[in-house]
């Protein structure tokens, strides 16, 4: 008998400890196009902004954001050759294997997810809403920038103007943040699923923005911006027609196992 339960310990420590690892490669994935992905947690984040009154005054507001569900967002850029593999060209204007793909409209994108859930099977690539993308720069931070609100470091962390040398860069030269996303400053902006609105003071969970309109949203700055503490922080959002391409925008993807 001492014998059997020593047996079933040795099998439950055998059973936790790979249960364990599962769970922890769960964190990260890369598909069978070498994209890699990593595991965002659900929380919350409070966004800021200011808007100019009748008087001529600037008031801040913020909104409370739950994201509800964890889901993954691409460790990098979508890189022109990742591009290529699914879509058989390369329309970018800085041309490099491993450097963000540009000069894709908001509509170019959703073609490529097309043809990516066509090729990966199902329907779980997506682009990350504003929401999602902010929640998952800031990695729980509150400051301006997921490192603090100084600036100065984002040398170590993003390509902008002073740095680029006018030009997009390979993905993941620079240091991640602390959720292991790379590049979600700089190098190029990045488009996300949502139609531009106004924000809304009430708390809100899982926002997806307004249901109408033509214009989108892109996030989190790029190569070719001089004021790179404005464009870079984490509350930034630049709008462009759905149609609009920049040799300064890209994407990166998100991906949801239960879509």
């Amino acid at each position: 008998m001492k014998r059997f339960f020593s047996l079933l310990l040795f099998c439950l420590l055998a059973y936790g400890i790979s249960v364990g690892v599962a769970q922890a490669q769960d964190k990260t994935f890369k598909n069978s196009s070498g994209m890699e992905f990593v595991l965002i947690p659900a929380g919350k984040f409070t966004r800021s902004w200011t808007v100019r009154n009748d008087f001529g005054e600037n008031v801040q507001h913020q909104q409370v954001v739950t994201i509800s569900k964890p889901f993954y967002l691409g460790k990098y850029e979508v890189t022109q050759e990742q591009w290529h593999a699914v879509m058989g060209d390369n329309p970018s204007v800085f041309k490099g294997r491993s450097k963000p793909v540009e000069w894709v409209s908001w509509g170019d994108v959703r073609s490529f997810i097309k043809n990516l859930n066509q090729k990966e099977g199902g329907n779980k690539y997506r682009l990350p809403t504003e929401a999602e993308w902010e929640h998952a720069a800031r990695a729980g931070s509150d400051t301006a920038f997921f490192f603090g609100d100084d600036p100065a470091a984002l040398d170590d962390y993003a390509w902008v103007a002073k740095n680029s040398l006018s030009t997009t860069h390979p993905v993941g030269e620079k240091k991640p943040n602390p959720w292991g996303l790379y590049d979600i400053y700089g190098n190029v902006r990045e488009w996300v699923f949502d139609l531009a609105g106004e924000y809304q003071t009430e708390a809100a969970t899982d926002p997806t923005g307004p249901a109408s309109g033509f214009k989108r949203l892109s996030r989190g700055g790029s190569y070719n911006f001089n004021n790179a503490a404005e464009h870079c922080a984490s509350s930034r959002r630049d709008i462009s027609p759905s149609g609009y391409r920049s040799k300064a925008i890209g994407f990166r993807l998100a991906f949801s196992p239960e879509n």
